[in-house]
């Protein structure tokens, strides 16, 4: 399995204009969670500008099928989004230990 992050870029009043479509937007989150694709997501803070997904799958599909699917992309509260390929060295999901410092 593989690790891929979803990036997104929002709207300046993404805040504001999320709220009608959010209860979609966790549903799809928490159904992709369910499923085992996605690990964790969450809003950037200070200022909220985006958010970032991380997903573990095979290949980037699951990432790109939930963005083009997810409402705050449809709704045009998502004005860029990009799925990125991760190297993951150590963690919990992980065998290796953590690096000597």
């Amino acid at each position: 399995m593989n690790y891929y992050v979803l990036f997104y870029k929002v709207v300046d009043d993404y805040v504001t204009r999320r709220t009608q479509y959010r209860p979609d937007h966790l549903q799809r989150v928490t159904e992709a969670y369910d499923r085992g694709e996605l690990l964790m997501a969450g809003a950037l803070a200070d200022p909220p500008d985006g958010a970032v997904l991380i997903f573990r799958a095979p290949d980037p599909s699951p990432a790109e099928h939930f963005a083009r699917q997810d409402p705050y992309v449809i709704n045009g509260l998502v004005t860029h989004w990009e799925v990125r390929a991760w190297t993951v060295v150590t963690g919990p999901l992980t065998k290796a230990p953590p690096p000597a410092l």
